[in-house]
């Protein structure tokens, strides 16, 4: 057998790698990491943890006014961007220590270099040192896309958005999906005048089209504004600092700050990875199969780079499950399938399994129940935004294909509830199930 450097090389040290890594140590292997920015990753550095940080901070502004219905004054209260912004960034750092730590505490090697690939077992840095490798893992996550149309730079990405030197007071955000949601209702919070402008006329394909609806409905509500059908034809740079864009079916708008949130790209490019036989799809994602190789026996690739499901966790499973079937002699394959997720706009929505249209479409006969209420908290404190709660079933057998909602601490809410789909429970069990009263997660078991 070849005398190789090491047994696994990870190029990319996000949730992915860093799991796939850890536990290829803990089962006994050399590993080391090469990382060319920051240890975490996207999810860590600049994608769900800050921003979940940053949808906390803005939730207080609605707290702030409900208060006084609950007896409280709250004089004069004042927000400080830069308070928020650089107390997120500082726990992005703790954070970042923390990943780094676990790595060589488990006696993980981390190269803070560029790697690319130039063998099926050799990978060389950005010093030009050359490593070996019984096996290779590509976990470079993804970037996000940046629409290709004149004065385009002087617009901002979701990394950028956690660094802004002040709060703009007028932000244009580009796209239809949970990033560009989020931060849309972050910003509205805070105090921004918001408009989202999207290609389409819908937001968040693929989510139930009940919550979507709802969603729309309440954002307008709040005063987010939406131009639909609309797609960039260029963005100027005015004498006052401003922005003018200019759009398709929709007159131009001047803003402040343009965000683009248009999807997200495999970070495949300059990696070598066609050279030495890796299959890319024509938006650079690595093709594998189940047990996340490619095309190359010795190199693996798991996380938002193969864009299978771009979500945390589920690269988290892939890289537990690459490391157990290399090193821990149990080959593991992970389920894509009934993977919960949520948008933490404000209000959240959350989901796992089929939609309505997807479970119509696939099984022909379903039953849907629903529960369409206010919250206690928000008839206490005069809002009328009500939450909708969803139960998609199997006509026959009452098998819960999907559930869908959106209302405060939705997620929270859809995380045990994601169980007993995945369990192939029935509504029949949550029909069995006492409810928790006075709770919103009793509608669960209430529905009619």
């Amino acid at each position: 057998m070849p005398d190789y450097d090491y047994d696994l090389f990870t190029i990319g040290a996000g949730s992915g790698g860093v799991r796939a890594s850890r536990i290829s140590a803990a089962h006994g292997a050399k590993v080391a990491v090469a990382e060319e920015h920051r240890v975490g990753g996207t999810c860590v550095i600049r994608g769900c943890v800050p921003k979940k940080m940053l949808v906390y901070g803005a939730h207080f502004a609605e707290d702030l006014q409900d208060a006084r219905n609950f007896g409280w004054t709250v004089e004069n209260p004042r927000f400080d961007w830069g308070t928020l912004r650089d107390n997120v960034l500082n726990e992005v750092t703790r954070l970042e220590g923390l990943y780094s730590q676990t790595l060589q505490n488990n006696g993980v090697t981390i190269i803070p270099q560029r790697a690319r690939v130039t063998g099926p077992n050799e990978v060389t840095l950005a010093d030009g040192e050359v490593v070996t490798a019984r096996h290779i893992l590509i976990a470079t996550g993804a970037r996000p896309h940046v629409p290709d149309c004149p004065g385009h730079e002087h617009g901002i990405t979701s990394n950028e958005a956690f660094h802004l030197d002040a709060l703009p007071r007028r932000v244009l955000i580009a796209g239809g999906g949970y990033i560009a949601n989020e931060f849309a209702g972050i910003f509205n919070e805070l105090g921004s005048q918001v408009t989202i402008i999207n290609r389409t006329d819908q937001l968040l394909r693929g989510y139930d089209e009940s919550m979507r609806d709802r969603l729309l409905q309440i954002s307008l509500t709040k005063g987010i504004a939406f131009r639909f059908n609309a797609n960039f034809v260029g963005i100027e740079k005015q004498a006052d600092g401003s922005l003018l864009v200019s759009m398709t079916n929709h007159d131009p708008l001047e803003v402040d700050c343009v965000l683009f949130a248009t999807g997200r790209l495999p970070n495949t490019e300059g990696l070598g990875l066609a050279e030495v036989g890796v299959e890319l799809s024509g938006r650079g994602a690595i093709a594998v199969d189940r047990f996340s190789k490619t095309a190359v026996d010795s190199i693996h690739a798991v996380g938002d780079v193969t864009d299978r499901v771009q979500l945390t966790p589920v690269a988290i499973r892939e890289g537990q499950a690459l490391a157990d079937t290399l090193f821990g002699n149990k080959p593991t394959a992970v389920s894509h399938d009934c993977i919960p997720n949520a948008v933490f706009s404000h209000p959240p929505i959350a989901g796992v399994g089929l939609t309505e249209a997807q479970a119509r479409n696939t099984l022909g006969a379903v039953r849907v129940y629903q529960s369409d209420f206010r919250s206690m908290k928000n008839v206490l404190a005069g809002r009328n935004e009500r939450a909708l709660y969803k139960m998609i079933c199997e006509e026959t057998s009452g098998r819960i294909v999907g559930i869908h909602m959106i209302g405060p601490d939705a997620p929270e809410i859809m995380q045990g509830a994601a169980v007993a789909v995945k369990a192939g429970l029935t509504k029949d069990d949550f029909d069995a199930t006492v409810a928790i009263h006075p709770t919103m997660a009793e509608e669960l078991v209430l529905m009619r």
